[in-house]
């Protein structure tokens, strides 16, 4: 048991055609909660920490929450830096003992993004950990993300060919329909597959990555709605669409915004069936339960990784 890179676990996802759950932490239920569940699915994980999360629970208290669910739990984790801005960030999550960041140049023009991502692989690789980078645009808002969705734009097969090759990169985030947030879709939910399986033919054996890949799950909504919450019309990627992805060369699927849902829908239920309680401890717990739950859903029906270590 001890914290590892995901080189391991996306070479075998390849060959499988399954995906890895990467799913955002930012205190002790939420990673709680999915350890628990990747234990009980004997499941491949990776847990990954935003600018946000850092600001928020201070790079050593998750440091010590990780390496806790590792001891806890038994399993080999992965420890990603999500959306890492800068070559500044990067280095200081390698420095801090991360297995995996990313370094999201999608907001450069091509020849710089690749200029500050080659810099974080060649440093990340010198001590031994893997890089994930980003070439095109998700639209949306989540944590420190926000992209217009004017502004989105996708990936171009022959450039992530070309991008790859100049990098080094260990594995690549996508854009094909997916955005960040709750409200992924006005319309008919989209992911363009032949753009995929074409990316996938050009680089077959680089893991590909789909950020912004929650399901709203719409019990999560409706539970948030029904005791005062106020996210009409929230919508997310069908389960269905992710699954099919894996068969195309996605071997990391990120979900954070479920997490959110399913915890503050409990919370939300608990506090207003409950309006005399005040211990933190009465409603942490179910939250962390409701997330184990989700996970293991995810893991099992959506993933496909279950019983895969």
């Amino acid at each position: 048991m001890a914290l590892i890179t995901t080189k391991e676990m996306f070479a075998k996802a390849l060959q499988s055609d399954y995906a890895v759950g990467a799913f955002n932490v930012n205190n002790m239920e939420i990673i709680q909660g999915i350890a628990n569940a990747a234990k009980e699915e004997q499941a491949p994980l990776i847990l990954q920490v935003s600018a946000g999360a850092r600001k928020y629970a201070k790079p050593a208290y998750l440091m010590k929450l990780v390496e806790a669910a590792i001891l806890d739990t038994g399993l080999d984790i992965a420890l990603h830096l999500d959306h890492g801005e800068d070559f500044d960030i990067c280095k200081k999550c390698v420095d801090d003992g991360f297995t995996s960041v990313m370094i999201d140049g999608s907001k450069y023009e091509f020849t710089e993004n690749v200029r500050v991502t080659k810099q974080v692989v060649e440093y990340a690789h010198a001590h031994g950990v893997v890089v994930e980078a980003e070439l095109g645009k998700l639209a949306g808002v989540e944590d420190d993300v926000k992209v217009d969705a004017r502004a989105a734009t996708f990936t171009v097969p022959e450039e992530a060919a070309e991008f790859v090759a100049k990098t080094g990169v260990d594995s690549l985030a996508i854009a094909i329909g997916t955005s960040h947030g709750a409200y992924k879709f006005k319309g008919e939910p989209y992911l363009d597959f032949e753009r995929l399986k074409e990316i996938h033919k050009l680089i077959p054996q680089i893991p590909l990555v789909l950020h912004g890949a929650s399901t709203v799950l719409p019990e999560f909504v409706k539970k948030c709605n029904d005791y005062g919450g106020d996210i009409p019309g929230a919508q997310g990627v069908p389960e269905e669409m992710i699954s099919e992805a894996a068969k195309y060369g996605i071997c990391k699927v990120n979900i954070d915004t479920d997490l959110r849902l399913a915890m503050t829908a409990e919370v939300r239920k608990f506090i207003a069936e409950h309006p005399a309680e005040f211990d933190p401890r009465k409603y942490l717990g179910p939250a962390r339960d409701a997330i184990q739950k989700m996970v293991q859903h995810k893991i099992r029906n959506v993933l496909n990784a279950s019983n895969t270590l």
